[in-house]
């Protein structure tokens, strides 16, 4: 059960990561589906903290032992496990590879069943994008390692 004060400070994490969800561009046309459907599962949730794919819009929740992906487009909500997820970093900036598709990447997954996995991916084409992928993963080491 929740105290007067974490059910304020669960209150203002939702509302945070609503927050910045409306301030993603591809985020724009599902904000009623986070703001009605998504709120509505988080209501008591204490959030850790969260994360947002700018490219596709879909977004990650941090909770106290497990995270939940958010794919408006597909209208689909997935619960995983904290133990069920890992993260791989792939700096490719000092390999001179045409093969590589990213010269920076982070990707926090699962190994679950087909259709079920988590990958939930950021990728950086251009040096100044990498600061700000190392602080997400940051975050996200330190959720894991929590």
């Amino acid at each position: 059960m929740h105290t007067g004060t974490e059910s304020a400070s669960s209150q203002l994490r939702v509302q945070e990561f609503l927050d910045a969800v409306s301030n993603q561009k591809e985020c724009k046309e599902h904000l009623q589906w986070y703001n009605v459907d998504v709120a509505a599962m988080l209501e008591g949730c204490s959030i850790k903290g969260h994360s947002i794919n700018p490219e596709n819009g879909s977004a990650v929740i941090f909770l106290k032992e497990s995270v939940v992906v958010c794919d408006a487009k597909k209208g689909r909500l997935q619960h995983y496990p904290r133990g069920m997820v890992h993260c791989f970093v792939d700096d490719n900036r000092l390999k001179v590879s045409e093969a590589a598709d990213a010269l920076f990447s982070v990707e926090l997954f699962s190994i679950s069943p087909r259709e079920e996995e988590l990958c939930h991916l950021l990728s950086c084409q251009h040096e100044h994008e990498i600061p700000a992928a190392q602080q997400e993963v940051s975050r996200w080491l330190g959720w894991l390692n929590g």
